[in-house]
């Protein structure tokens, strides 16, 4: 019974429903992520390369002929993430043109040499290969000391193309008023946050999911606005020649 109520709670983490309304303190940024990923996930085929994968949680999303997955080789990352790949946080442990589509979610902010990251993802991408990229915009500081930086659509238009990539299609996750409320919720989420997985759940049932509910109304009667949003959503494509 426990283990059900863990395996619901973490699914509803990234794949929020109905549910995740109640006990997802990140319903709105989560829910967005997964809904652009999912439309654009006919796009990655073949062998796919997902960096800085964590526990992989949108493997099943891709018809991918072989899933890998790359983390930076710590301690903590071999204990705690499902990734196959570990590296030294310069070059890829892959041959040049090796894989057909790469995946990077939520991971960008986190590097601190952004220019020789997307370097690598070119090195290892074939000609004609599919990047998809996940970058939060809105978002406050996370995963601490090893948070690095926050990129307008026009700051990562720029340094993308730069790095030999085409820009196919650029989406922008939330913008409209949820934005407020999510980072509501992740202020109220620091501050009450323990290590029991069903005290979590609690506080966020009690406190945080009247925040979804208030957030998801507002939103469907107030306007959008496509300057304020939490996450931006890029595919790309390499070019042959940079």
């Amino acid at each position: 019974m426990l283990k059900n109520i863990k395996n619901i709670f973490r699914k509803e983490q990234f794949f929020p429903g109905l549910l995740g309304l109640l006990i997802n303190p990140f319903y709105f940024a989560r829910k967005g992520l997964y809904q652009n990923i999912s439309n654009l996930s006919h796009y990655i085929k073949g062998d796919t390369l997902d960096i800085g994968c964590g526990q992989k949680p949108y493997e099943k999303l891709f018809n991918a002929s072989q899933y890998i997955g790359l983390e930076l080789d710590t301690f903590e990352n071999r204990k705690n993430k499902k990734s196959d790949y570990f590296y030294d946080g310069k070059s890829f442990p892959f041959h040049n043109t090796e894989f057909e589509s790469v995946i990077v979610s939520q991971v960008f902010e986190h590097v601190f040499n952004p220019d020789s990251f997307l370097n690598e993802i070119h090195r290892v991408l074939k000609p004609g290969g599919t990047l998809l990229i996940t970058v939060p915009f809105v978002w406050d500081e996370h995963e601490q000391p090893h948070d690095f930086a926050r990129y307008t659509s026009f700051g990562l238009r720029h340094i993308l193309e730069k790095s030999g990539f085409e820009i196919v299609e650029h989406r922008k996750s939330v913008c409209d008023i949820r934005v407020i409320f999510q980072l509501l919720n992740g202020y109220i989420y620091k501050k009450t946050v323990t290590k029991n997985i069903y005290a979590n759940m609690f506080i966020t049932a009690f406190l945080m999911s009247p925040v979804n509910i208030v957030g998801e109304l507002f939103s469907k009667v107030l306007p959008k606005n496509e300057d304020l949003y939490l996450d931006n959503v890029i595919l790309l494509k390499k070019k042959t020649s940079v």
